[in-house]
């Protein structure tokens, strides 16, 4: 009898509620530009799957329009250039940060205390996300 709990509870352990595919962490949205209706997302992005995970596109209904962005320098310069996609590698994981891959939130469609960003790959949604937002303007 003892052996059988033992078992059972080591497969209940293993067996555990599953994880969900993309999981997103660390979200910041920032405040908007001065002057400008724009914002900038930070988020680590970790892929659970034994498969990539592609996002081609970004939504939120606070934003007229969401881009993937990368900074790279370039002879010193630093440049920001739209990417059109962003591949979570398999088991792994995307920092989105300052200086380096990000979302611009570009348009804002009013004044909104929640963010929703919700993450494409293929046009089908793969994460969800909702993030308070502080509109104050930096």
């Amino acid at each position: 009898m003892r052996r059988f709990l033992l078992l059972s509870l080591a497969l209940l352990a293993a067996c555990g509620s599953p994880q969900p595919p993309l999981v997103a962490t660390d979200v910041e949205v920032t405040p908007p530009m001065l002057g400008l209706q724009m914002s900038a997302g930070y988020l680590v992005l970790t892929n659970n799957t034994d498969e990539p995970i592609v996002i081609d596109a970004v939504t939120s209904p606070q934003f007229g329009s969401v881009e993937l962005h990368e900074t790279t320098l370039d002879n010193g310069i630093s440049r920001m250039r739209r990417i059109e996609e962003l591949v979570i590698p398999a088991n792994g994981s995307v920092t989105l940060e300052r200086g380096g891959k990000h979302l611009m939130l570009m348009r804002s469609t009013g004044p909104s205390e929640i963010i929703t960003l919700q993450f494409l790959s293929k046009g089908e949604p793969v994460l969800t996300i909702e993030q308070l937002y502080d509109r104050k303007v930096n």
